[in-house]
């Protein structure tokens, strides 16, 4: 742009002596950045400066290019001036952000004041540098805007798993077989003996894991993995990592799931569904307690304990060839088996009632009782889902404002009370009424799957949820 000086001309390479050098770390260096800038002395000058501390990057003058280069390669960061020529630097993001990316920027302009500030921190900005700037200027800004984000990342991952532990409290029950379970979670928890959980879809498994891993004696984390969601390639690098340019598209390394559960726990779900060829490379790591990454021939040793769990007879898998009888006798040291919900009823009770409370509170709404009447219906149902379907009846009643009897699935479809019918005139139904009506039948007409809900409806989740919400706190 004119009036604008480069970095080249305003700042020598002396200036980046020794002395002023940011210190960059290891899992930054192999980050991507992608620059845009319609000045060629500032493009220039930043890749020469930037190129030794990243793994790869870009530069381009316009926004078009841009966003074809972004849609081709993932970036780690972005770095952009504000007026750039058709569209602007912040207009270009603020798209972005609409579509979901969340790639952190550091806006450059020679033209500040503080609307441009304010429109470039709404549009997402991890920062905004004023041009002239020193390279070591820019070095530290991008630290930060890197380590902002795997922070960010990291706190979005622990939430999650906060969450889904908060959320799957279906490790609730007073019947024997529940207090058995709880007895050998405690004896085997502070043990490094491989585990493997059976039970069927929606009995807990991955709490149980959890639970064990809770119990032990070790400081790192728990990571869970879905053994069935990925091909043998996939799989193979999501468990140990892969070198850059190890395949297409392997455009920097990247570490695995071992290594992240390096002092922890890896639980390996599904673990039945694991292609035979991966089931070798599994069986090697556990014996050898090394992981080599996808492309590497080096060896990375890892302290890792090994949670399995699987719903399917693994031992007629055994017997007809599909899973290794050495890698099922390397994991099956102990079986920890869940009961199905219809071998404890009992517990039924005690659940509806928990499930009832806690999501109430979660949805900001008062809690209902249930009644004995009710907890009987619910009691003689098979529940083939088991306390996931449970958890699942019983959210759905609190967003319909009916008895969780008539949510189960293949229950007859819930119609509005003939009383609220017969006191509302079709003629005179606000807009409101009349899109309650319908969100509510279209999630009835889903089993109360409010992301299959929001995709018939046409709405964002966050919007039906929203909507729901509001509705349950006004019928309470």
């Amino acid at each position: 742009m004119a009036g604008q000086h480069s970095l080249k001309e305003d700042y020598p390479e002396s200036s980046q002596n020794q002395d002023n050098e940011v210190p960059v770390m290891s899992s930054v260096r192999m980050s991507s950045i992608l620059i845009v800038d319609d000045e060629p002395g500032i493009r220039n000058s930043l890749k020469k400066g930037l190129k030794d501390h990243f793994g790869l990057i870009e530069v381009t003058d316009n926004v078009e290019t841009a966003d074809e280069l972004n849609q081709r390669c993932h970036f780690d960061l972005i770095i952009s001036d504000i007026r750039l020529p058709g569209r602007s630097g912040v207009e270009w993001v603020t798209q972005l952000r609409e579509q979901g990316h969340m790639t952190p920027v550091i806006f450059m302009t020679a033209y500040a004041d503080l609307a441009t500030a304010i429109e470039a921190l709404r549009a997402g900005a991890v920062d905004f540098m004023m041009k002239p700037f020193r390279v070591d200027q820019m070095l530290a800004a991008i630290k930060r805007g890197l380590e902002r984000q795997t922070m960010r990342r990291e706190n979005y991952l622990l939430k999650r798993q906060i969450d889904k532990y908060i959320d799957s409290t279906g490790m609730v029950g007073r019947c024997d077989l529940f207090k058995s379970l709880c007895d050998t979670v405690k004896r085997v928890a502070p043990t490094n003996s491989t585990v493997m959980i059976e039970g069927e879809s929606g009995t807990g498994k991955e709490l149980v894991a959890r639970a064990i891993h809770e119990g032990s004696r070790r400081k790192g984390s728990f990571v869970p993995v879905n053994c069935g969601g990925f091909t043998a390639e996939l799989l193979e690098s999501e468990l140990f990592g892969h070198v850059k340019g190890a395949f297409t598209g392997a455009a920097q390394a990247r570490e695995g799931l071992f290594a992240y559960a390096d002092g922890g726990t890896l639980f390996l779900d599904e673990i039945g569904e694991m292609p035979m060829s991966m089931q070798t490379h599994l069986l090697r790591a556990l014996e050898e307690r090394t992981v080599r990454p996808v492309g590497s021939n080096r060896e990375v040793p890892v302290d890792v304990r090994v949670l399995t769990a699987t719903n399917r007879n693994l031992l007629s898998r055994v017997e007809n060839g599909t899973f290794r009888r050495d890698l099922f006798y390397r994991l099956n040291v102990l079986t920890i088996r869940i009961p199905s919900l219809r071998e404890r009823k009992e517990d039924i009770a005690i659940l509806v009632r928990h499930f009832a409370s806690s999501l109430a509170a979660e949805m900001g709404i008062s809690p209902r009782d249930v009644s004995d009447e009710e907890i009987a219906r619910l009691a003689s149902y098979e529940w083939p889902g088991n306390v996931r379907e449970l958890k699942n009846v019983i959210e759905r009643s609190l967003l319909l404002n009916i008895t969780p009897s008539r949510c189960i699935s293949g229950a007859e479809s819930w119609q509005p009370p003939a009383d609220e019918v017969e006191n509302e005139d079709e003629d005179d139904l606000t807009l409101e009424s009349v899109e309650k009506r319908h969100i509510l039948k279209v999630l009835e007409m889903n089993n109360g799957n409010k992301s299959a809900a929001a995709r018939a409806l046409g709405l964002s989740r966050k919007t039906l949820e929203r909507k729901t919400r509001a509705w349950a706190a006004n019928d309470s």
